[in-house]
């Protein structure tokens, strides 16, 4: 318990080892905000139908992508003009967030946790980290269900750490592709203070 901690700069502390994400694993629908509703295309609705379990990346030691929770930890190190979000479970994936102010690529080389973007959102004293993210290849799914996606997904995630212990985590999914609108999911964190990262 106790207040979220801050840099000597004043930024939010997030460092250190985390437990929980954006969204539930097992159905991407059961993280939604109150009111939201995930309306897919009738492409991807058939696909999900048709879905094995056997054949999700995740289930496959592949990345998770965004924003997939984990029954695993996961670390946030923020260094000055990029920080890093480093994953336990599967590969020991990890992601970078550039802080120093660049653009999207223009084209960008699809991938697993696309290419992240981010900056500081003050409301009153509340500051959040956001993270603006494009540039995924179409391999993972949203959950153990089978909720696909397109290149063509965007995402934005806000990380807010509301006290010593915990952090909320909202994502906007974008993805004209494969939903007829986007959706948000929320989620929490809680902190494993004393922990490190295992071995997988």
């Amino acid at each position: 318990t106790g207040p979220a901690p801050k840099l000597a700069d004043g930024t939010p502390d997030l460092s250190g080892v985390w437990l929980g994400s954006g969204s539930n694993d097992s159905d991407i629908s059961r993280g939604l905000k109150p009111g939201e509703q995930v309306v897919m295309l009738p492409w991807a609705e058939e696909l999900v139908k048709n879905r094995k379990s056997k054949e999700d990346p995740e289930a496959n030691c592949l990345p998770s992508g965004i924003p997939r929770g984990s029954p695993y930890p996961w670390r946030i190190a923020q260094t000055p003009g990029i920080y890093f979000i480093v994953f336990e479970g599967n590969i020991h994936s990890w992601r970078q967030i550039f802080m120093d102010g660049r653009k999207h690529p223009d084209d960008p080389d699809p991938s697993w946790y696309g290419h992240s973007i981010g900056h500081w959102e003050t409301k009153g004293d509340v500051k959040t980290l956001v993270v603006d993210t494009v540039g995924f290849n179409d391999k993972f799914w949203f959950d153990y269900k089978g909720h696909p996606h397109t290149e063509k997904l965007h995402t934005i995630e806000r990380y807010t750490r509301t006290d010593l212990g915990n952090m909320t985590i909202e994502v906007t999914i974008d993805d004209s592709g494969a939903y007829a609108k986007p959706f948000n999911t929320t989620g929490r964190a809680r902190i494993m203070a004393g922990t490190e990262l295992l071995e997988y």
